[in-house]
């Protein structure tokens, strides 16, 4: 295969191990595609606030494509660009339609800025004691990456079946690992689209992509590069559509793949 320009790689699941972190393994193999101008993008689910575990190891350039596709970080600074939020007014017809057909539905709002939830939303997913928990209808004057929704006393096929009903074409709907978590964007945001913007803006053709996943909403992203890799612990469909298997996310599958680009 030839040497990517770029390698994207998703982060829960695929990059970091099952407790989170990141190998010592893995982050030498990404410091030396930093050394060989090889860019490195995180294509994560995760919010902004979400990178500071891995903002060291993606060098001085480091760049991140955070909520779905609703984003782009830099990763050393920061700094948050292309938000693809949102309509507000689509939004607000969804959050209403979503509360009238399923009753007790609590929802939260993932903004650039910071979350917004609603007071009786339960998350397991390190929600900041800061967020404002209020009604999210009255939290819409700024871009809204993220729409997300929990209802405890639903299945979760039953539930996420239910709120794709709801939403029709209104949201995009993903499913990215977290039990019960119904995940929505706006129409036309995701990980493979943010990933072709920026490469298209780059120079960057889709056949000089790898790209590394493991879960449904990464299989736009896989199927869209040149080189797609599934982590041996992936979803059955990610296995099923990767054009390579690697080893698991605690077996460092994704730096296994990556180390023959940096033998001498």
């Amino acid at each position: 295969m030839a040497t990517p320009r770029v390698v994207a790689t998703d982060l829960d699941g695929t990059l970091l191990r099952s407790d989170g972190s990141l190998s010592a393994r893995t982050r030498g193999v990404l410091a030396g595609l930093d050394d060989r101008g090889i860019q490195v993008v995180f294509v994560t689910a995760r919010p902004p606030r979400w990178l500071d575990a891995v903002a060291d190891a993606v060098g001085g350039h480091g760049l991140a494509i955070c909520l779905n596709g609703s984003c782009v970080v830099e990763v050393a600074t920061g700094a948050v660009s292309q938000v693809r939020g949102f309509d507000a007014a689509t939004l607000t017809a969804v959050i209403s339609d979503l509360r009238s057909a399923l009753p007790g539905i609590a929802l939260g709002l993932e903004r650039p800025d910071g979350p917004i939830f609603d007071p009786h939303y339960a998350s397991d997913h390190h929600a900041p004691p800061s967020a404002p928990h209020a009604a999210v209808e009255d939290h819409l004057d700024a871009p809204v990456g993220k729409l997300l929704a929990r209802l405890g006393t639903m299945a979760p096929d039953a539930f996420f079946a239910a709120v794709e009903q709801v939403i029709g074409p209104r949201a995009q709907l993903a499913y990215s690992g977290a039990i019960g978590l119904a995940e929505m964007t706006a129409p036309g945001v995701s990980k493979a689209a943010a990933l072709a913007r920026w490469c298209a803006a780059h120079d960057v053709s889709a056949a000089d992509v790898w790209a590394f996943g493991d879960m449904p909403n990464d299989l736009p992203m896989l199927t869209w590069a040149g080189t797609s890799f599934a982590v041996a612990n992936a979803h059955d469909d990610v296995l099923a559509a990767a054009t390579r298997v690697t080893a698991s996310n605690d077996d460092d599958g994704v730096a296994r793949a990556l180390e023959g680009l940096l033998a001498p």
